[in-house]
């Protein structure tokens, strides 16, 4: 087959997003977050979102996040991006607000902003990448790493005495007033792709139907973290993450309306 012919629409399998910058990526092998950061650039184009997008990245291994997808981004203080999302949306409400964070940055520093802003029923989307790690400062444990996990910090495994229970902070947002949509999935699987994506765009299309808050977990892997190879980290995930962090919708009450 020639050049001229694989190009051909009709023999395209994969193209690399419109709105993904060509620079190199600075996430390790394996790491979920490029997956993602290719589905919210899809997504955004597929809208025609691109000039009414207003994406905000906080503190983390999410803090480039701003490198990669051409749009127009913020940065936020550590932990504050619903905070500074809620304002971009009053001030625009024609335009599609969402935040891009980690479990570190959503369920710890920033769980008062995060609960606040769902509460509010600010009509944003919350992307909150779960990897049960603190990723980019050296694999410390985070408010959702499992019980028995071992991290940096907890070298011996979480324990209940020691370090308290695992957060399922999506739970807690499915229980609040102002959200409309709240969902958990992942990215190991090209079907498990296809539902994030899915996932995404009903959050985006929710929040500019002005229907509430959404929150969109994303089970993802830390293998450079948790010290595994890519496939080891994503059959641990499968084995392990799933059973405490079940996939799947957790509240719809958008298609209602």
């Amino acid at each position: 087959m020639t050049k001229e012919e694989i190009i051909r629409p009709e023999n395209l399998v994969y193209t690399k997003p419109e709105l993904m910058n060509d620079v190199p990526m600075h996430y390790c092998p394996g790491c979920s977050h490029g997956v993602v950061h290719k589905l919210v650039a899809e997504v955004i184009a597929e809208m025609g979102m691109t000039d009414k997008t207003i994406a905000i990245s906080p503190v983390g291994c999410a803090v480039f996040a701003y490198k990669y997808i051409d749009v127009d981004w913020q940065e936020a203080a550590h932990g504050r991006a619903p905070a500074l999302a809620s304002a971009v949306k009053r001030l625009w409400p024609d335009r599609l607000v969402f935040t891009y964070q980690g479990d570190g940055d959503l369920a710890c520093i920033g769980t008062a902003e995060t609960i606040h802003a769902l509460n509010r029923r600010e009509n944003i989307t919350i992307i909150f990448i779960n990897n049960a790690i603190y990723g980019m400062t050296g694999g410390q444990m985070a408010p959702t790493t499992l019980l028995g996990m071992k991290t940096a910090t907890c070298p011996y495994g979480r324990e209940v005495k020691l370090h308290g229970y695992p957060l399922k902070i999506t739970e807690i947002a499915a229980t609040l007033p102002g959200t409309c949509y709240v969902t958990r999935q992942a990215v190991h699987t090209v079907a498990a792709i296809n539902k994030t994506k899915r996932a995404i765009r009903k959050a985006f299309e929710y929040s500019m139907q002005n229907k509430g808050a959404s929150m969109v977990e994303v089970v993802s892997t830390c293998n450079s973290g948790w010290k595994m190879s890519p496939e080891k980290a994503n059959k641990w995930m499968e084995e392990n993450m799933f059973a405490f962090y079940p996939l799947g919708d957790m509240k719809d009450t958008g298609k209602e309306e």
